[in-house]
């Protein structure tokens, strides 16, 4: 049974207890509907497949895991999901908070130890970042886990403002013009790695994520460092936000509307092939 606003009545126990403000429902169909935008636009669905769906704690992928159970739960998601938490053995963190969320809510999980925590702190310099090297850690194991459990693709929850975020990293300190792709295949070629919120923007998932009252757990890692470039970049895309709202949207849009021929990457286009009289298939 479908309400005026477009929501079901009826619905995963997640939801059950969900916020009926206008305001709410605005932002969940919202997420909802750029969610299956991505997952459209991408060909992400493969009916039958089984996803590790990655949950750090953190707003992002209690809104990942919610919205694709939410999807699941409509009929338009035909996946089986399977929850996972990678417990990089960081001192104080509460190993019982996810284990009780997932089977609160009848949520099929795997938590995976790792002692990835001590490896990081103890090779990274004093001062430096751990982003890099925990990343690498985190994803092998994750890689691991989706093969012994027979998962075509793992999931994760980056947002818009993280690719946004990313694509600038490269472009002042990496000299390219890359960013996090929604899907991709990994090096090995046996798992997709996948971004299902690529359209969404972070201050819904914050909104979300609020609203929701997960019980978000805090990184001791890369969340406990100060200085670090991302930040920069956060802030920045922040103030021109505010200058100019709706900027992020026009950016994101500008990553899904690349023009070879008016960029300066010899690879991309044949700049030696062009000729006279090809103004308007190579100039448009």
């Amino acid at each position: 049974m479908m309400t005026e606003d477009g929501l079901e009545t009826s619905c995963h126990s997640l939801f059950k207890e969900a916020p009926s403000t206008v305001s709410f429902k605005k932002t969940r169909k919202r997420l909802i509907r750029q969610t299956r935008e991505t997952l459209g636009d991408f060909s992400m669905i493969r009916a039958g497949d089984k996803w590790l769906v990655c949950l750090s704690g953190g707003k992002d992928s209690y809104t990942l895991l919610s919205l694709l159970l939410d999807l699941k739960w409509r009929g338009h998601l035909p996946v089986e999901l399977l929850a996972c938490n990678l417990d990089q053995a960081q001192p104080g963190f509460p190993t019982h908070i996810l284990p009780d969320f997932f089977e609160r809510h009848a949520i099929p999980y795997r938590i995976e130890r790792e002692d990835t925590y001590s490896i990081v702190t103890d090779k990274v310099p004093e001062g430096a970042t751990y982003c890099a090297l925990c990343s690498r850690l985190r994803r092998g194991n994750l890689y691991r886990i989706a093969r012994e459990e027979g998962c075509a693709a793992v999931i994760l929850g980056h947002h818009r403002d993280d690719i946004l975020e990313t694509f600038f990293l490269n472009l002042f300190h990496g000299g390219r013009l890359a960013s996090m792709p929604p899907k991709l295949v990994n090096d090995e070629g046996d798992l997709f790695v996948m971004r299902p919120l690529s359209y969404c923007a972070e201050e819904d998932i914050e909104k979300f994520s609020t609203a929701m009252q997960f019980p978000i757990i805090p990184c001791d890692l890369c969340g406990s460092q100060d200085g670090l470039q991302r930040n920069i970049m956060k802030q920045m895309l922040s103030d021109i936000e505010k200058k100019m709202p709706g900027r992020k949207d026009v950016m994101l849009r500008a990553l899904t509307n690349a023009r070879p021929s008016h960029l300066l990457d010899r690879k991309l286009f044949d700049f030696a092939g062009l000729g006279l009289g090809q103004r308007e298939q190579n100039n448009g």
